[in-house]
């Protein structure tokens, strides 16, 4: 009898230690907003940099002061953002603003360097069906133009949330990005027709994503673009 029950006890704590990891992955997959790799995460870039294309946005060396810095959340108590963003966690409560900062910024990276490469498979999942048309209408009249166009993301200096609400059951989130880029157009035979490639600019793009609070996937697309400061 002390074997079979023995047998029993091994079971069952089995079956709770089971549970209790379940449970643990269930709880720490709901609040890093980075559920899913492929849309959030930039891919490491070769050790050899060299090795990267012409058209691939370079982004800070991994290692650089700086260069993994952690989004600071900025936003005054009271103010129209901290209730929008109060409100997107009373519909979300899995919702955490720091880590949407740091998974936008990361997004904006991917977004960069797949329309400098003409990617839009990768954009598709990442962009609302009306921004896609545009970014892939613009990507079709570069290529038929026989032009190639090169960005080089120096890094970003800053990601601020702007302003957030709920419209429904949709949370939109708007983040002002101030990075320095080199933007370069080249012609079938490499000529520069537009941008210079020794020149670094200071460029102010304003994007919102949105994310539908009741649906089951946890990742936000971009559903609106601008360059307004």
């Amino acid at each position: 009898m002390d074997g079979g029950f023995a047998f029993f006890d091994i079971v069952f704590f089995a079956m709770v230690a089971a549970f209790l990891i379940l449970r643990l992955r269930s709880v720490l997959g709901r609040r890093t907003g980075n559920e899913n790799p492929e849309r959030w995460t930039t891919r490491t870039p070769p050790a050899n940099r060299a090795e990267l294309p012409d058209n691939v946005a370079r982004l800070p060396e991994r290692g650089r002061p700086g260069a993994d810095a952690k989004p600071v959340i900025n936003i005054a108590p009271g103010s129209p953002v901290d209730a929008g963003l109060t409100q997107i966690g009373v519909a979300d409560p899995t919702f955490d603003a720091r880590a949407f900062l740091d998974g936008a910024r990361q997004a904006f990276e991917m977004i960069v360097q797949a329309y400098a490469q003409g990617d839009t498979a990768t954009l598709r999942p990442l962009l609302s069906d009306e921004v896609y048309e545009n970014f892939a209408a613009a990507i079709r009249a570069r290529q038929q133009a026989k032009q190639t166009h090169e960005t080089s993301l120096i890094g970003i200096k800053s990601a601020e949330i702007t302003e957030a609400k709920m419209d429904g059951r949709t949370a939109l989130i708007t983040v002002k990005f101030v990075t320095e880029q080199i933007n370069v157009t080249r012609d079938a035979d490499g000529h520069v027709v537009e941008g210079d490639p020794q020149h670094i600019a200071t460029v102010t793009d304003v994007w919102t994503f949105a994310r539908n609070t009741r649906a089951r996937d946890p990742n936000w697309s971009l559903v609106a673009t601008s360059d307004n400061a």
